[in-house]
């Protein structure tokens, strides 16, 4: 459950030459961490070593630890006991149900139990939630089948940070994901869950309370952000917002006017 976990600990392994990894990171309810690293350097192994819990016994030889200690046995291999969620990069349902009734069956598998009210207020909750992150409103009556790409991940992610117990969250490129991912990263650490992403985008990564650095399959590096790069996060999210503005309009059929969009901080050749 949530409350048991107080930390997570990553302790390094070795890289795909053998170069030791020089790591001892201890995580704990609310850290949001980006990983990052060219395609191939490994990002989606240390995710992986996480989700497994790995224990020396996965290609990278890691070892994760849960509160400081190794996981009894009964953690790291009860299906049941969901202690870490991942949200991939493509999700779609295939489920035949709307959505108020995938979140109520949701509920009863977390044995959560609600009067009437009450659930419609979770329902609500979740949709709220999920409807913050995506420009195509969903309905509680919406089928799932009938969900976007974008829709679906922001309902999971809503999902996962009211409904789900499980205290680690695992992030594939959540910038490919058709969705607000500032606000979806919000919703997780809020809900004190400790938020691992890989990712290429720039501002996450600056956004990030620190950023793990993957090359040639080991960890080459944790960083956390300074002064110099809060500077830089702050310009480009002026520019993000900028390229926001332009998609809005475009999705409404508005002509664009290059002189609207201009803002401070680019080269002009570089500006929208």
């Amino acid at each position: 459950m949530m409350e048991d976990i107080q930390s997570i600990t990553i302790l390094g392994g070795r890289s795909k030459s053998g170069e030791p990894e020089d790591v001892n990171l201890r995580l704990v309810p609310g850290d949001l961490v980006a990983v990052v690293g060219p395609t191939g350097s490994g990002k989606s192994r240390l995710l992986a070593d996480i989700e497994y819990i790995a224990q020396r016994d996965t290609p990278s030889g890691r070892c994760i630890l849960i509160n400081d200690q190794p996981p009894a046995p009964e953690i790291r291999f009860d299906m049941g006991r969901k202690l870490i969620a991942q949200l991939s990069q493509n999700m779609n349902f295939v489920m035949d149900a709307t959505v108020a009734e995938f979140i109520t069956l949701h509920a009863e598998c977390r044995d959560t139990n609600f009067d009437e009210t009450g659930l419609d207020e979770l329902i609500d909750s979740v949709v709220t939630q999920a409807n913050r992150l995506t420009g195509e409103p969903i309905l509680p009556d919406t089928p799932l089948t009938a969900l976007s790409g974008g829709q679906s991940r922001s309902l999971m992610i809503a999902d996962t940070a009211i409904l789900s117990d499980s205290p680690i969250v695992l992030i594939d490129e959540i910038e490919n994901a058709g969705i607000d991912r500032r606000q979806a990263l919000d919703i997780l650490v809020q809900n004190q869950k400790i938020v691992l992403m890989a990712t290429h985008d720039p501002i996450l990564a600056l956004l990030a309370h620190s950023r793990i650095v993957l090359r040639s399959g080991g960890i080459a590096d944790v960083l956390e952000s300074d002064q110099d790069e809060s500077a830089l996060l702050a310009e480009l999210q002026k520019a993000d917002a900028a390229i926001l503005a332009v998609r809005e309009k475009l999705r409404r059929g508005e002509r664009l006017a290059g002189s609207t969009f201009t803002y401070a901080g680019f080269p002009a050749a570089d500006r929208i």
